[in-house]
């Protein structure tokens, strides 16, 4: 049951865009994620609202453009171990599109299982 929230600069072409959303669903459906559990947004921001450090913490070549965010709010209780399959598994998929891993920032949000109503009100997992 994630949301993923992808923020890009404006413009980014459709086609990137839906690279990207393309392999952070992938890398979640091999982490164990239903394939039909697909819920994502995109934020194309102009430069002057989409602010980040070049280099922070340690990249070896400046943030540009093109950078990327990725967040996926998912329910609590992923191992590290998961998280860092579905890494792998993302930035693997971005590769295969041209796209640059280290220009890539992931934040993994957790919540509780009773915190989702998919519709209706109804709380699925409480």
């Amino acid at each position: 049951m994630p949301l993923v929230t992808l923020t890009v600069g404006k413009p980014t072409a459709p086609a990137r865009r839906r690279a990207i959303l393309d392999a952070v669903h992938d890398a979640l459906v091999a982490s164990g994620v239903p394939a039909t559990d697909r819920f994502q947004r995109v934020l194309e921001l102009d430069p002057a609202d989409f602010v980040f450090d070049p280099r922070y913490p340690d990249l070896h070549a400046d943030r540009g453009a093109d950078f990327v965010l990725i967040e996926i709010l998912w329910s609590v209780g992923r191992s590290v171990k998961v998280k860092r399959q579905l890494l792998t598994g993302l930035l693997a998929g971005l590769a295969a599109h041209d796209i640059d891993g280290e220009h890539v920032m992931v934040v993994f949000k957790e919540t509780a299982w009773e915190n989702w109503s998919f519709g209706g009100g109804r709380i699925l997992h409480a």
